[in-house]
């Protein structure tokens, strides 16, 4: 059963990752992630504060499958910190693929907040890298913003959406996850795995109707 929830002028939304290779399409599409762009900018006309996240690897990241001789996307490996499962090349900086999509409408957005930078890590959260221990800077723009509650949309719900969700909950921030807003890859039974996981850490799942300003 989901839950309900208020906003107000002291929460935000984050819009995770509505780039241009996430979607039909792109080099690592999520399925129908494209839906999410009009319950998104629904979403986020109602809130006055919006940051958006933004994956931005180099050329021959340590994810990509191609930087791996022998590997294929989608299988893994184990890094230093943790397994890394392997993508197709994607969201390479400067590429039309990591451009956030041009159907996503939300100028009043204060922060686009670049991840997945560091060649030899791999970030979905958009507050810490991989190693959940490398800050992306967020956790300490919002605390000094002020803000309470953090509201989370975006693809995919099972990667970069989750573990932005979760983060934002450890860190301390009341956290939602807007089902309907999000959409998930499901590899290997990642997206039950996912909602499993936020659950336990006490991430909130509402739909867009349950929010109320």
């Amino acid at each position: 059963m989901n839950a309900t929830a208020t906003f107000g002028d002291s929460d935000v939304l984050i819009v995770v990752d509505i780039q241009n290779d996430f979607c039909p399409g792109g080099a690592l599409a999520v399925p129908r992630g494209d839906e999410v762009v009009p319950v998104v900018n629904r979403l986020a006309a109602r809130f006055r504060n919006v940051v958006l996240t933004q994956d931005w690897h180099p050329r021959n990241h340590s994810s990509f499958a191609s930087s791996h001789p022998g590997k294929q996307p989608f299988e893994t490996i184990t890094a230093a910190y943790g397994q890394q499962v392997l993508w197709p090349d994607h969201c390479v900086q400067g590429t039309s693929g990591a451009d956030i999509s041009k159907d996503i409408a939300v100028p009043h957005a204060e922060l686009v907040i670049r991840k997945g930078y560091h060649k030899d890590m791999d970030s979905y959260s958009g507050f810490f890298e991989a190693d959940h221990k490398t800050p992306t800077g967020l956790g300490g723009y919002l605390t000094q913003r002020g803000v309470k509650k953090v509201f989370v949309a975006g693809l995919a719900t099972d990667f970069c959406v989750a573990w932005t969700a979760v983060d934002a909950r450890n860190i301390g921030f009341e956290t939602y996850v807007v089902e309907d807003a999000c959409r998930g890859i499901d590899t290997q039974g990642s997206l039950a795995k996912a909602w499993a996981d936020m659950a336990e850490h006490g991430v909130k799942r509402i739909t867009s109707a349950d929010l109320a300003a």
